[in-house]
């Protein structure tokens, strides 16, 4: 649809200044453009980069999501070959955060906020020694978490962020004080199951962190 409506509008705007410079030659003479000639041209101008604009916007966000949720995915590979070699992730935050340093030096892996720190960082947190959850962040729609948590089952007491299901599961959600955080207190409040799925939701965040 977009399309369409910048071809029409360059069409018109190529028309007004052939017409104008068949004119001028009839007349044999190098006149200029009259303010009405201009006033039109510059309004066609306007309406191509309102349409522009935005779409170049969307396509730009939609990259800030997809970088952040590949570093996700390298970031789960690593962590999973780490439980793979101890069977559990190791206990506590920053002993794994190290591990995923030294395995995965593409990323930096802390324990902290993430948020507006961009580059390759994620947020490392070992609430069980049997779950993983790690948080990354992208600036798209003011701000967005994008989260990943692996679960193998154990504890099944003690799961956060509201698991029911052992396996792999995906959430996003705003950015919220605590920025973006895989810290237990950071997850936004009233989190459940509903709220994560086996894939990375495409939707826009229902949620906002604390």
């Amino acid at each position: 649809m977009d399309t369409s409506k910048s071809s029409e509008l360059l069409r018109r705007a190529r028309e007004i200044l052939a017409k104008r410079a068949a004119m001028a030659e009839e007349e044999g003479a190098e006149s200029g453009f009259t303010l009405i000639e201009l006033m039109v041209v510059l309004l066609i101008m306007a309406i191509l980069l309102a349409i522009a604009i935005p779409t170049f916007l969307g396509v730009k966000g939609g990259a800030q999501d997809r970088a952040a949720q590949s570093n996700l995915t390298n970031a789960l590979m690593s962590a999973k070959a780490i439980y793979a070699t101890n069977s559990s992730y190791l206990t506590g935050a920053g002993t794994m955060a190290s591990s995923l340093n030294a395995a995965e030096p593409a990323l930096s892996f802390v324990t902290g906020s993430v948020a507006g720190l961009g580059g390759n960082q994620i947020s490392v947190n070992v609430p069980i020694t049997g779950q993983i959850i790690l948080v990354a962040s992208s600036p798209n729609n003011g701000g967005t978490c994008w989260a990943v948590s692996d679960w193998d089952g154990s504890n099944a007491s003690n799961v956060v962020g509201g698991l029911s299901n052992a396996g792999t599961w995906y959430a996003e959600w705003k950015v919220g004080a605590s920025g973006c955080s895989a810290a237990t207190a950071a997850l936004p409040t009233g989190m459940t199951g509903a709220n994560w799925s086996q894939k990375y939701p495409t939707a826009a965040p229902s949620l906002t962190g604390n």
